[in-house]
């Protein structure tokens, strides 16, 4: 009985994760078509064949439907810290993780020039009421990586703070590289330039929060 139980369960858990993810395919493809702005919730639910009640269920608002992707990254961050290898403190560690992902061309990172992509950041950064929304995910970020900081015994108020710039700056390194490519720069082109101004802003953070953060190398 608990296994047929448990199968159900996993059962209806698939079937949501499809249905959302159907709602937010379904609602990308008609903002990117007709505008953010343009397009209700009602049309969405109508293109999905959904009701508004059920869309609500799984998106709390319009805006969600586009930057539900970002909770995936709410707690990259705090994540990177925990699990970064001995001899790291927490800024060389978020420093190291971003190069990576742009060596990758990681989307996160702006540096990515795929046409879905760049159609995805156009109307990200255009549209002001997903510019507000964005700021209830980078508080969810932030709120995750000073838990991480606090763990290994960071006074609060140093851990919000230190997360607050970490956090704050991979989101501007990204808007500036997303920058580059709108203005028509390929992803290999920009890759220098992108990879000089990262190691500039962590070394800015470097000095002062590696030592207001103390010895928080893990052993």
């Amino acid at each position: 009985m608990e296994n047929t139980t448990g199968s159900r369960r996993g059962l209806r858990e698939s079937k949501k994760a499809r249905t959302r993810q159907q709602l937010a395919a379904t609602a990308l493809e008609l903002f990117l078509e007709r505008g953010f702005d343009a397009v209700s919730v009602a049309d969405v639910a109508a293109a999905a064949e959904v009701s508004k009640p059920t869309l609500f269920r799984y998106f709390p608002s319009k805006e969600d439907l586009v930057l539900d992707r970002f909770a995936d990254h709410q707690d990259e961050a705090a994540r990177i810290v925990r699990e970064r290898p001995e001899g790291l403190t927490p800024v060389r560690a978020v420093h190291e993780h971003f190069l990576t992902a742009l060596a990758e061309r990681d989307p996160i990172t702006g540096l990515c020039d795929h046409p879905d992509v760049l159609a995805f950041q156009e109307l990200l950064y255009s549209t002001a009421s997903l510019q507000t929304r964005i700021a209830h995910y980078t508080a969810g970020e932030v709120e995750a990586l000073t838990a991480a900081l606090e763990a290994e015994e960071v006074p609060p108020f140093t851990a919000r703070l230190a997360a607050l710039h970490l956090v704050t700056v991979r989101h501007e390194l990204g808007r500036e590289n997303w920058r580059r490519i709108s203005a028509g720069q390929s992803a290999d082109a920009a890759y220098p330039a992108a990879v000089a101004e990262a190691d500039g802003a962590f070394a800015m953070l470097a000095d002062g929060l590696d030592r207001a953060l103390g010895p928080l190398i893990p052993s």
